[in-house]
């Protein structure tokens, strides 16, 4: 899956830059809650996850309405949003900021990494979440959660504009993590945030060359001293940046 006003190569750069980078890029646009808050990687996978996102939306449990029997409905939407999330895609749930009861488990998780989903993040917790961080693709989340999310939760709408850790996600935005945090970059602007981020990132691999060479910050990071500059076109010649 992906949105046709991205371009592969956006998603390509995207993946060799920080969530942090893209939080600056962002926040000059005037964009400042697009990080989704209080989620983490349930383990470190050294690269970034990068995928459109397909989401899902829980509201809180009415008891009638939540017991485990529900589970045997194929349609049930926490199921159905398993099975139908597009490869390639990141499937954010809006658990509530509540990880008293889990979003999801090993079992589904599982079964979305090998349908080719790019990624999982939750604003709530995962159970069997030792296990989950095993498996090859990304998964962020608030903390593990061993209580089924019948228990608070009632998964209830699939692919709808959702809150996830504060941020707002419209299906089809990007969903970027790296081994701090995710973020979320409005479909119509990631390709000028991609292109942008990648020159950043450049710029701060210069700058954290310079630092451990000694040089000070003042002038350099920000850059408002044209040597640095000039100095920085030398650097970028010499690495093939």
């Amino acid at each position: 899956m992906s949105d046709p006003t991205v371009s592969p190569a956006s998603l390509e750069r995207l993946k060799d830059v920080s969530v942090a980078t893209l939080a600056t890029a962002l926040y000059k646009r005037g964009l400042r809650n697009q990080v989704i808050q209080d989620v983490r990687p349930v383990k470190a996978k050294g690269r970034n996850m990068v995928g459109p996102a397909f989401t899902l939306r829980y509201m809180p449990a009415r008891e009638d309405r939540n017991q485990l029997v529900e589970f045997r409905n194929p349609k049930h939407p926490q199921r159905h949003a398993v099975e139908t999330c597009p490869e390639g895609a990141v499937l954010v749930m809006d658990s509530r900021k509540d990880a008293r009861a889990a979003s999801a488990g090993d079992i589904l998780i599982t079964r979305l990494m090998k349908r080719g989903a790019a990624g999982v993040v939750t604003d709530g917790g995962f159970r069997d979440a030792m296990n989950i961080g095993e498996l090859d693709m990304p998964a962020y989340h608030s903390r593990p959660s061993s209580p089924t999310n019948l228990t608070l939760n009632e998964a209830i709408d699939i692919n709808v504009p959702i809150g996830c850790g504060d941020a707002p996600v419209f299906p089809g935005d990007i969903i970027v993590g790296d081994d701090d945090s995710v973020i979320v970059v409005p479909a119509h602007l990631a390709d000028e945030i991609a292109a942008e981020a990648v020159e950043m990132t450049a710029y701060e691999h210069f700058v954290m060359s310079q630092v451990q060479s000694g040089a000070t910050i003042i002038g350099l990071y920000p850059a408002t001293k044209e040597e640095n500059l000039d100095a920085f076109k030398t650097w970028r010649t010499e690495n093939n940046r």
